[in-house]
């Protein structure tokens, strides 16, 4: 615990995050909190403090519990100091929460795998997607923490990334936790999906980087049992979604009484018992936002039914919140102005990345052309509609006119 690795981790939990408000109010003083928050962790007499929980609504209700800001920068720390060790300890094919395996690397890796399976025009391959239940509340924080200290123990502070790492782990966010936004949304949320109904012995929290750091750690154990016990060739994961191919259909009915088994045996876990999808790989794979096929890609039709539904609402006048069961639009007045454009352009150039993916020119063209309408005047397109930037016009008109109080808003991104 040094005070050049703590500034380490202080910048990188800033980072695209400096407008926040308690970004800014924690870098007013920020020596002063980090000499402070260095001597703690130093004298381990350091604590976390009340988490914030709110909930999201798209797509689907979900709790977020936020840690304090000071609590997030041990978070940055405790990643930086393990996470070399432990990335060369994953298989190469999990995803998300990972230095390039997002969805787009995730997705070509699929199809590559689609490829060679049906090089021999293979009649029989086919997939299997199976769905670990409830996986973030169901993770049993004793197990967690033996696996980190069967890996750590080779360091030379391991005793002091050991208490770290207990400690956040076993910490309980719904404790004193500040509810913001709706409260009655709480009530909504089914009981085995919210922290509020799990023994304190399970469960990390969604939205910490420690929560999605460890659910990697977790879940290793389950790849490096599919890779090195069951042999699977074709296997990929993104965080609880597993994908398995085989050009033997019975194949995939024992790898997964296999997966299963080992989940309840050593992770305290279970597959989904009614998320299974099977199929021929020819008939395309729905995973992470597209429909996977061996020669090409699409999108789903939800992803761009929501971008039509953005684009409509600009132009009637209304920036989207956050809730996608409340009217939470806010209007634009007048002329949008030069943050308003901004956020505009972001939310679209973010769906248009999504898209280039896919085989989607077609696509791209025809939201242009039919549903972009004022917003025509403000961006323009480069490349072959690949992304838009703001045209050299200063707005002077007002946009158009209100959406009805019955608006519904989705969240800003795909």
């Amino acid at each position: 615990m040094t005070l050049s690795r703590l500034l380490k981790a202080y910048y990188s939990c800033r980072k695209n995050k400096r407008r926040q408000v308690a970004a800014i109010r924690y870098e007013t003083t920020a020596e002063n909190r980090l000499t402070r928050l260095l001597r703690l962790l130093q004298t381990k007499t350091y604590q976390p403090a009340p988490s914030s929980c709110f909930v999201v609504t798209y797509p689907k209700l979900r709790e977020i519990f936020a840690a304090d800001f000071k609590d997030r920068v041990t978070h940055h720390l405790l990643v930086n100091a393990i996470e070399s060790d432990f990335e060369s300890r994953f298989i190469f094919d999990s995803y998300a929460c990972r230095k390039d395996k997002g969805t787009h690397q995730a997705v070509k890796r699929l199809q590559s795998f689609l490829r060679k399976i049906t090089q021999n025009q293979t009649r029989d391959a086919c997939y299997l997607q199976l769905d670990i239940q409830s996986f973030f509340t169901s993770i049993d924080k004793k197990i967690l923490y033996s696996i980190l200290v069967k890996h750590l123990t080779k360091y030379r502070h391991s005793s002091d990334l050991l208490w770290l790492a207990q400690l956040i782990i076993f910490n309980d966010p719904t404790h004193d936790c500040k509810i913001k936004g709706n409260a009655k949304l709480l009530a909504q949320i089914p009981t085995h999906k919210s922290l509020f109904h799990t023994p304190w012995t399970k469960g990390l929290p969604i939205g910490n980087l420690t929560s999605q750091f460890f659910a990697n750690v977790y879940l290793n154990e389950l790849d490096q049992f599919v890779k090195r016990e069951l042999k699977v060739k074709y296997y990929l994961r993104y965080v609880d979604d597993l994908i398995l191919l085989s050009r033997h259909p019975q194949q995939l009915v024992e790898w997964r009484q296999a997966i299963n088994q080992f989940l309840h045996d050593h992770l305290s876990l279970q597959l989904h018992p009614a998320k299974d999808r099977t199929g021929s790989v020819y008939s395309g794979i729905d995973w992470l936002g597209y429909i996977v096929k061996p020669d090409y890609v699409l999108c789903r039709r939800r992803v761009v039914a929501n971008l039509k539904a953005k684009l409509h609402a600009f132009n009637q006048g209304y920036l989207l919140q956050s809730s996608n069961q409340h009217p939470m639009a806010t209007p634009i007045i007048n002329s949008p102005t030069a943050d308003q454009l901004k956020t505009i352009l972001s939310v679209i150039n973010s769906y248009y990345g999504h898209f280039k993916l896919a085989s989607t020119y077609q696509l791209r063209k025809n939201l242009y052309e039919k549903n972009f309408g004022i917003l025509r005047k403000y961006l323009k397109p480069v490349g072959n509609y690949d992304y838009f930037v703001q045209k050299p016009v200063r707005p002077t008109t007002t946009v158009c006119h209100r959406l009805p109080a019955s608006v519904v808003s989705i969240q800003t991104g795909a």
